[in-house]
């Protein structure tokens, strides 16, 4: 005996059964490669910018990754988000191009070029290391945003290491300096030892850090001067201190002035130290608190405001050691002073802190003046007496030694707080004055008009933001930034190419014209060419009056000027038509950019051109773990892209990005994607009924026209009018979770728990070129075209797939064998829609009952699949007058084999009833009915299988 199962024998009364080649497992990790080559090979995204062209311009200005490290899930998250709004924008009518680009120079990559061969290399080898290492890792990143299923120019993306686009970003840098923008200065700069360097705002970052807090008295030096303020004749005692507070005591050796608030009442309080008596000056309202922490007993004998104190001149602490502190340091008003915390009284050194910096200017300090001990390795200057040579932070502590033995260390505590830190080393930096290039945010331009600032606050104004929230917070960002450094102290960046008069420090006179003359050096041979530059090639006999200028330009430059360089510069010829890519309608990057690219776009743009270099920002946020933690190597708890890729299929990870809410952070691990996955599987599922059940139907020759559809399939493309319009307004507003919800909504409860449903008896049981079957097939016609576009923007894998099965061999061709081409489906448009729209939510409100019901009785065990129950409804009014209108369709809506409506008067008297049915079944359609075996021919058919198959059909007219 064989041990097979016996085949099961073939009906002779068959249904139509069609197939479709569209499997119903996805395997996506195995097939979305072999997409991704087609999609090369094929060159889809110039076919989608071919079929596009004369649409109106949609332009996504892609803001550049970093190109060092292999892609990682925040990379995806922002790749994927970007393609899936230029796709849906291209399905909405744009013509949306979409240029990649990569970040190239700086420090990150100038590190990894240390480690691989170590410090001190010539600057021409450091360039040529640095541009090959940027190229590989650019190479390395295309290919895993290839693999994501991301169209674009790959082929031809923009890198800032283009040499067109460095020579274009110094014609900027010249044109911001002829406006007036751009002036060199000393002045306190975020400043990085590792680094050795200055920092943009963005490569901040806070840590808690702990720190000695001191109390440090700084000796009278004025005694008149300070009995007068307090209103007395003298003093009574002749040692005195006014005391300040700071968490960095390694800036005492570069005091050079006090702070005290003009409005707050400060005190004159007699106290006595080791039996000798002493007077402080502190704010009054910290007197108790201060000698609680001094560990002394005092009385106040006088007070006065702050301004009282203006210009009274102190003893620096450590005047008696070394002839270099036998300086006074004088007290300056300032509005910043607050009484919080310390002391109430603020010790300046102006080269280490902005505020310090600022108020020590403003009372007439030259730069030349200012202290500057602290070297650019955090060690302080060999010349510095007492602690030349230490570093910053291990000369705290002999610092506070020094101030204990002249009797001005009043207190030292170890204090925890938030500091910064640089965002590569995770090492402390400091505020350091140094000369360097800035741009002034509340300059005028040489031409007149609107500061810096005040550009970009109205350009902040006219932008739309989406989130909403964003504004506020990129508004208050730009209302209280300290003017921008430009000037970096590196090698692999483009370099700020003047020539500076060696004793003046003046720019050459023709400065604009030398530095055209240089971008075009550039333009051939990279930033090398100002490496190699003999200054006498271009000044001639002037050239031994100046020196080339070494620094480089913020990296932060680089990118913030892409709107130039590359929508205006490389990748201008992108418009097709011509049309100007710039404003771009949309830059959309993590919600870190506020203070990163948004913000240095938005200030090269307002001094370039005056307004914000796009329309709209768009931020998401990050991704977190299943239990919301922030992901690292060292809690293990990442997710790779790739590793998604190759085990799910990219198009898992599109719809978990789809279908998360990307403003707030995204949560991701296996157990979510899991769940991602069974949603995948009931769209596939639903597409493959769709793609099935329209395999044998040709468009042309068997459509029935609208009016001759059934009611129930004019109500299918009503309510799919209905969503693909919520869905158009989504995708304007690129909301996609929405979407997702919708999407998943329609496939599985509309059409799997309704509409499918239903139509199974008339697709499978009705004549295969019957109208009632055509009927239903022209509708799902519709509705697979609808969806596909619809579903696109973010499973592009499965979307592509199912177009090439669906669309036809002249389909398939006429969309030049991409689903990406095509735009958003016309949906006939029923005439009586809204009545369909309210009259079908009446009867999917009445199958909801009859389903609850139905329930119960197979519970019970009366019946077993819902064909096996006949169905009476007691309705009344308007309900009634719905199922009613039905007719003998009304069964099939509830899939029961009998459905009748009887009308009450009432609601109080409406009831469902539902009985077995006690006729045969039908061997073909499953229904019980009384008229199986009404030919003797056919005993196991019922009347309406034996007009389908042998007569004239049965008559369909709703469902």
């Amino acid at each position: 005996m064989s041990d097979k199962p016996a085949k099961k024998p073939e009906s002779k009364y068959p249904v139509n059964m069609p197939d479709t080649p569209f499997p119903m497992r996805g395997d996506l990790a195995k097939r979305e490669p072999g997409w991704v080559k087609q999609w090369q090979d094929k060159q889809i995204y110039h076919r989608i910018r071919k079929a596009a062209k004369g649409r109106p311009m949609f332009v996504l200005h892609d803001g550049p990754p970093y190109a060092n490290g292999d892609i990682h899930l925040g990379h995806a998250v922002n790749k994927i988000l970007k393609d899936m709004v230029v796709k849906s924008r291209t399905i909405a009518g744009f013509d949306a191009p979409y240029v990649p680009g990569w970040d190239c120079h700086g420090m990150p990559i100038e590190i990894q070029i240390e480690k691989q061969y170590g410090k001190n290399l010539p600057t021409a080898e450091v360039l040529t290391k640095a541009r090959a290492y940027a190229e590989e890792q650019i190479d390395r990143q295309r290919t895993g945003f290839i693999r994501l299923g991301v169209l674009g120019e790959w082929e031809n993306p923009y890198k800032t290491m283009a040499y067109g686009n460095e020579a274009d970003e110094l014609r900027a840098l010249g044109t911001l300096l002829e406006k007036g923008y751009v002036y060199r200065g000393l002045k306190p700069v975020n400043w990085c030892f590792d680094c050795q360097s200055a920092l943009a705002e963005a490569e901040v970052e806070y840590q808690d850090k702990r720190d000695p807090a001191i109390d440090v008295g700084f000796p009278f030096a004025e005694p008149d001067k300070i009995a007068a303020a307090f209103g007395l004749e003298q003093l009574p005692a002749s040692d005195g201190f006014i005391i300040i507070w700071t968490t960095t005591p390694w800036t005492i050796p570069s005091n050079q002035a006090l702070n005290v608030h003009p409005e707050v009442t400060y005190a004159l309080v007699q106290t006595e130290r080791d039996g000798q008596p002493l007077l402080l000056i502190l704010a009054q309202q910290l007197v108790e608190e201060c000698l609680g922490r001094y560990k002394l007993e005092g009385t106040t004998i006088g007070s006065c405001h702050g301004a009282a104190l203006a210009d009274i001149k102190f003893h620096h602490p450590l005047y008696r050691k070394d002839p270099f502190y036998d300086r006074l340091a004088p007290v300056y008003l300032a509005e910043y002073v607050t009484t919080d915390s310390g002391t109430g009284i603020v010790h300046s050194a102006p080269a280490y802190g902005l505020e310090d910096f600022v108020s020590c200017k403003s009372h007439g300090m030259k730069d030349d003046a200012i202290l500057t001990p602290v070297m650019g390795d955090g060690k302080f200057a060999p010349t510095l007496p007492l602690f030349a040579g230490m570093t910053i932070w291990e000369a705290s502590k002999p610092i506070c030694e020094a101030l204990r033995s002249e009797g001005a260390l009043f207190e030292l505590k170890m204090f925890d707080h938030s500091y910064m830190h640089c965002w590569r080393h995770k090492t402390p930096i400091i505020y350091r004055a140094t000369s360097q290039w800035f741009a002034g945010m509340d300059l005028h331009p040489k031409a007149g008009g609107e500061t810096l600032r005040q550009t970009a606050l109205r350009s902040v104004d006219e932008t739309q933001f989406f989130p909403s929230w964003g504004k506020a917070r990129l508004h208050g960002m730009i209302a209280n930034r300290p003017d921008w450094t430009l000037s970096r102290q590196r090698q692999w960046g483009v370099p700020m190419a003047f020539f500076v008069h060696k004793v003046t420090g003046e720019l050459h006179p023709r400065t604009p014209e030398l530095l055209e003359q240089v971008a075009q050096l550039i333009e051939k041979n990279g930033i090398d060419a100002w490496q190699t530059l003999d200054p006498k090639d271009l000044l001639g006999a002037d050239a031994d009056n100046y020196v080339k200028n070494k620094d480089t330009l913020d990296v932060w430059f680089d990118s913030g000027t892409t709107h130039q360089t590359v929508l205006r510069g490389s990748h201008a010829a992108q418009s097709g038509g011509g049309a100007e890519l710039f404003p771009a309608d949309l830059y959309l990057e993590g919600s870190d950019q506020h203070r990163g690219w948004f913000h240095s776009s938005l200030l090269t743009s307002s001094m370039l051109n005056g307004r914000a270099p796009y329309k709209a920002l768009l931020t998401h946020g990050f991704t977190v773990d299943g239990e919301g933690k922030k992901m690292s190597k060292s809690l293990g708890n990442t997710l790779a892209p790739d590793k998604i890729s190759s085990t799910l299929g990219a198009d898992i990870l599109r719809l978990w990005i789809a279908s998360t809410d990307y403003s707030g952070e995204l949560a991701i691990s296996d157990e979510i994607l899991k769940r991602v996955t069974e949603s995948y599987r009931r769209i596939r599922n639903t597409l493959r009924f769709l793609l099935a059940n329209t395999s044998d139907f040709d468009p042309k020759t068997q459509a029935v026209p609208l009016a001759g559809l059934l009611e129930i399939d004019r109500f299918a493309l009503a309510n799919l009018d209905q969503l693909q319009r919520e869905i158009q307004a989504h995708y304007e507003v690129y909301e996609f979770h929405p979407i997702v919800a919708k999407l998943q909504n329609y496939c599985s409860e509309f059409l799997g728990g309704f509409y499918l449903d239903v139509l199974k008896d008339r697709l499978y049981t009705t004549g295969a070129d019957s109208v009632a079957r055509r009927s239903a097939q022209t509708a799902l016609w519709h509705i697979t075209h609808a969806v596909l576009r619809i579903m696109a923007p973010m499973l592009s894998f499965t979307a592509e797939e199912a177009w090439a099965v669906f669309a036809g061999a002249d389909g398939y061709a006429a969309s030049d064998e991409t689903i990406f081409t095509q735009t958003f489906w016309e949906i006939p448009q029923v005439a009586d829609a809204e009545a369909l729209l309210a009259k079908y939510g009446t009867l999917l409100a009445v199958r909801a009952e009859v389903t609850k019901q139905m329930e119960e009785v197979r519970m019970s065990g009366a019946i077993g699949s819902s064909l096996q129950a006949e169905l009476t409804i007691k309705a009344a009014g308007d309900k009634y007058a719905a199922l009613a209108s039905l007719d003998d369709d009304l069964k099939f809506i509830f899939i029961t084999s009998q459905a009748k409506v009887e009308q009450v008067a009432t609601e109080a008297e409406e009831a469902i009833v539902v009985t077995p049915s006690q006729d045969a079944k039908c061997e073909r359609c499953w229904h019980y009915r009384a008229d199986v075996g009404s030919h003797a021919e056919h005993a196991g058919l019922c009347g309406r299988c034996f007009a389908n198959l042998f007569g004239n059909g049965e008559p369909r007219r709703y469902a």
